[in-house]
């Protein structure tokens, strides 16, 4: 049988480690070139010490060079910096880029919140992304070389309300969305509001009025919609290292219910092996997706506001980027989806 080979440019950062933490248990997956930028020459053990078996590896230069002769290039680099190294892998290579470079389809929603030129778009990676006719995202990712990961936010957010649009049972022109994430959100690259002093025992809103994950989670709920929606995104930041909550509201359609509200997302998530809408009365904890694939969604009607609120949680690093580049990479490949993958979180 043959063993695929997984580079992971960026290494270094969070979500590249992440990406090796879990290519370390994939039964079909052999890790190859660790790389990085500034921390080229290091030792991998010096900054990913619970990474054991990588301990030793040392961090190559990111290049072409360094990332060829892979089966499967993981890009976990900075937004603006994976679309010209794209350019110079082969065809036949499958590239999963955890950035934003290939993730939006307008160009002019990209431009507003990037400084980079706009490279294009990939098929993007939500497998269980509801489209209006009722299918899915994962059909695009079977066998494609190119795959967008999505961003951390929007997989909650998008996970959380698509259903309700989908079935109809919520309107699309007034979608609210406050959502907390951990630091580790942020990057790994020391910023004075990321110390442990300034971020612990506070949180603090940011990005308020125009966070550049709008977009995306404006078109993934426009599709699932099947007509434009207009969202409300307010990200936020929570004293904790890593996952995300995120709350969505939105009007209830005319005549939806209690009843009709909690079917249609039970429907969308009866099969998904990752994401499970919790019995009633239960409502997501960052806590218990920890480390975990998976996403835990809860959703009521609140009908004195005549509101659909839908909360969902993910581990930002798992579920929100490298357990999604993974999924992406298994069904790119022909694997089964969820092989390599964990349903069980780390508690307490």
């Amino acid at each position: 049988m043959h063993v695929i080979s997984a580079a992971i440019a960026g290494a270094s950062g969070y979500a590249g480690a992440e990406i090796a933490r879990l290519l370390l248990g994939h039964p079909e997956v052999e890790v190859g070139a660790l790389t990085a930028s500034g921390n080229a020459g290091t030792r991998f053990g010096a900054l990913s010490p619970h990474l054991q078996p990588l301990a030793d590896r040392v961090l190559q230069p990111t290049d072409a060079t360094t990332l060829a002769g892979h089966d499967v290039v993981f890009l976990a680099l900075p937004h603006g910096h994976s679309a010209a190294l794209a350019e110079q892998l082969p065809a036949d290579v499958t590239i999963i880029d955890c950035g934003a470079d290939f993730r939006l389809d307008d160009e002019a929603d990209w431009s507003a919140y990037y400084d980079t030129p706009f490279a294009g778009t990939w098929p993007y990676g939500i497998p269980e992304l509801l489209r209006a006719d009722g299918s899915r995202h994962r059909a695009d990712l079977r066998g494609a070389r190119r795959i967008a990961v999505p961003g951390c936010y929007p997989t909650a957010a998008s996970l959380a309300m698509a259903p309700g649009l989908a079935a109809g049972v919520v309107e699309a022109e007034d979608v609210v969305i406050v959502a907390a994430s951990g630091t580790t959100g942020a990057g790994r690259s020391a910023k004075p509001h990321l110390m442990a002093s300034e971020a612990m025992g506070a949180m603090s809103p940011y990005g308020v009025g125009g966070h550049r994950h709008t977009p995306e989670i404006e078109r993934n709920l426009s599709v699932a919609a099947g007509r434009a929606a207009s969202v409300s995104f307010t990200p936020t930041l929570a004293p904790m290292p890593r996952g995300i909550l995120a709350t969505t509201t939105a009007r209830a359609a005319k005549g939806a219910d209690a009843a009709s509200v909690r079917a249609a997302w039970a429907e969308a998530y009866a099969e998904e092996p990752f994401v499970h809408l919790l019995p009633e009365g239960s409502w997501p904890h960052t806590g218990s997706v920890l480390g975990s694939n998976l996403v835990h969604v809860q959703v009521t009607l609140d009908e004195r506001a005549g509101r659909v609120v839908a909360v969902a949680a993910e581990d930002n690093l798992t579920k929100g980027t490298a357990g999604a580049a993974v999924q992406c990479m298994n069904l790119s490949l022909g694997l089964a989806e969820t092989t390599g993958l964990p349903t069980t979180g780390v508690a307490p």
